[in-house]
């Protein structure tokens, strides 16, 4: 199975946790030798924010902020490239072009943003489009979506399984700002509803959830 996995700034990067990062590369070896074919999007986290933030202060644009963090994304996807050796891809994927490249030469595709104006969640939405991946993973600091934000509600209440008709509700933002952070980002879901391509979020803290969603088990929300 073609499979796209997202791994959060929020989980690898905030701050940077490079034991979780060997976890995750051991996790993605795992995935290729039980034949699934796999494409990794890695975000920047709050080293990227930070980078915006500077970006920011220096009076450059929302583009050039958008830019700069990317950038960054690309440093986090470097270093898990060089991780992964030998099964992974010869550079990061800088085009969706690329990914699908990569991936048919049986390599993992590892890439961070792609351009300014969209986040990394709409680019694994993307790359899952281009490939025709069926299902894309999130790992992230959330062990799912939820009614309302759970760092703001204690009464919010995690929801198992949702349709993508029902995402729009709970967005906080829905228009792209540089550095933005939302459980999932609204361009990513009309990729994904429009494709039908089964979105599963999960707590990106155990690797091992990003296993038990690939092989069908009960982890996290479905979204479909």
């Amino acid at each position: 199975m073609r499979v796209v996995v997202r791994i959060g700034g929020s989980v690898v990067a905030s701050p940077i946790n490079t034991e979780l990062m060997g976890k995750y590369a051991k996790l993605l070896r795992t995935l290729k030798e039980q034949g699934h074919e796999v494409a990794v999007v890695v975000g920047g986290g709050s080293l990227a924010r930070e980078f915006i933030a500077v970006a920011k202060n220096l009076g450059l644009d929302e583009q050039a902020q958008d830019e700069i963090a990317i950038s960054v994304s690309r440093l986090f996807a470097q270093l898990f490239l060089a991780k992964l050796g030998d099964i992974g891809g010869r550079k990061v994927a800088l085009t969706l072009d690329d990914a699908a490249e990569c991936l048919n030469e049986g390599k993992i595709v590892v890439m961070g943003g792609l351009k300014p104006g969209i986040t990394t969640d709409a680019v694994a939405a993307l790359v899952a489009e281009r490939v025709k991946a069926k299902l894309l993973v999130k790992g992230t600091d959330q062990d799912g979506v939820y009614d309302k934000d759970p760092r703001k509600h204690a009464d919010a209440v995690r929801l198992d399984r949702l349709s993508f008709d029902d995402l729009p509700r709970i967005f906080e933002e829905s228009k792209h700002k540089a550095g933005m952070h939302q459980i999932v980002d609204p361009v990513a879901v009309k990729i994904l509803k429009r494709e039908r391509i089964k979105l599963i979020v999960v707590n990106g803290f155990k690797p091992e959830n990003i296993l038990a969603a690939v092989k069908g088990e009960c982890v996290g929300t479905v979204v479909d």
